[in-house]
């Protein structure tokens, strides 16, 4: 049987038509069909499966976003945002191709498969990505704030400021945060040898598999210093990719690596776990900081991870 939808003119001749369609999906199943596990009724016949109208479905989800929307406005209002946040559109199907920016390359970058240096995604959608450094600062309101917010980030971790609380960590990574690699003790590595590189860099491989659960592949130099060895080093200890950043959000200012001193589609965010003993200020006063401009741009915040 074949149903038509015409052009119903009120809520009332709707709602009528979504009762008649639950009416012929009960009658098919009184008459012998059976579900194919798929949401469709086979009639016992052979014939065609009758479909359940998407309406019910389509409510609910609708229903559950203006929730998410209006929970994340009143997180905005609680927390002290100019605006509310923009949501990021879904992770894209087919990642962006990853290469190491220009001028950033090392000898043998390509030829030796090394870990590309980059400091922005390849990407046309209008999203930035928020990364954060070290782990000096371990506050439990920022964990609150962003997860009441939603927003992602990504941490780059170093053992030395971590190790005497690495719960606080897991409890970011319950939340869904991916931990990253910043090495053992934060060195200048260039100034480092081979061994003493992979030193710094497979040991912190180890410390976040023990402590986090899994090896990351992602790892940032410490300062953004590297050289060749950093990334030999870092592709035998496990690590594919290599982001520093663009732009670095402070509680009271900006810091940019362009010229044009402004975001782009797909730029990478540094900040620090960093407080009042080194800012004039906290770390939800950098999140208030940092949303501002990006929302104020009109771009969202998405998840690093989702594009590599």
């Amino acid at each position: 049987m074949r149903l038509v939808r015409q052009n119903y003119k009120n809520g009332a001749k709707w709602r009528g038509f979504r009762g008649g369609i639950a009416l012929l999906a009960l009658t098919a199943v009184v008459s012998g069909c059976a579900d194919d596990g798929s949401g469709g009724v086979w009639p016992a016949h052979g014939q065609q499966p009758l479909k359940a109208p998407p309406a019910r479905a389509l409510d609910g989800y609708a229903s559950k976003l203006r929730l998410a929307q209006a929970q994340r406005v009143a997180a905005a209002k609680r927390w002290g945002l100019a605006q509310t946040p923009l949501t990021a559109p879904p992770a894209p199907a087919r990642k962006p191709v990853i290469k190491a920016r220009k001028g950033f390359e090392v000898n043998g970058q390509e030829e030796l498969g090394l870990p590309p240096v980059f400091t922005t995604i390849p990407t046309k959608n209008r999203v930035v990505f928020l990364t954060i450094d070290d782990g000096a600062e371990k506050d439990p309101r920022f964990l609150r704030m962003m997860s009441e917010l939603k927003i992602p980030y990504t941490a780059f971790l170093s053992n030395y400021l971590v190790k005497d609380n690495y719960r606080y960590f897991r409890k970011m990574r319950d939340r869904g945060i991916t931990l990253n690699n910043h090495t053992l003790t934060h060195p200048y590595l260039p100034g480092l040898s081979y061994a003493e590189q992979k030193h710094e860099i497979c040991g912190m491989q180890r410390v976040m598999r023990n402590q986090f659960g899994r090896r990351p592949t992602v790892f940032r130099p410490p300062y953004g210093n590297y050289n060749q060895d950093t990334l030999r080093a870092a592709k035998a200890c496990g690590i594919k990719y290599a982001p520093i950043w663009d732009e670095e959000v402070f509680v009271d200012h900006w810091e940019y690596r362009e010229d044009d001193r402004d975001l782009h589609p797909g730029d990478i965010v540094l900040s620090h776990f960093r407080g009042r003993n080194d800012w004039k200020g906290t770390m939800p006063d950098m999140v208030r900081r940092f949303m501002k401009k990006v929302t104020a741009k009109g771009y969202a915040v998405a998840r690093l991870e989702d594009y590599l």
